[in-house]
């Protein structure tokens, strides 16, 4: 069963998926399963957007941080742990 704001079951997807992309290539589409979003449907110019604004940082380890940064990240932790200290309860 087809909504106006863009959603189709993933029945729809079987039946009309022709229709369903076409509908697709001006905006994204959802395909839902048991009535919960499962599936985005989207250009492949909107896609390419969104993966360009993503997050760009990446996971290192304490092992691949410079020494600046790691120097300046132990200062934090001192500079915390002494504060923590001076507080009374």
């Amino acid at each position: 069963m087809s909504k106006s704001s863009g959603t189709y079951s993933t029945s729809d997807l079987s039946r009309k998926s022709g229709d369903i992309i076409a509908e697709a290539m001006s905006h994204p589409v959802t395909i839902t399963q048991r009535n919960k979003p499962r599936l985005v449907l989207l250009n492949i110019e909107d896609y390419r957007r969104l993966r360009g604004s993503a997050d760009k940082r990446a996971v290192g380890t304490i092992d691949t941080m410079p020494d600046s940064l790691l120097g300046e990240f132990e200062d934090a932790i001192e500079a915390y742990a002494d504060s923590d200290e001076t507080v009374q309860p």
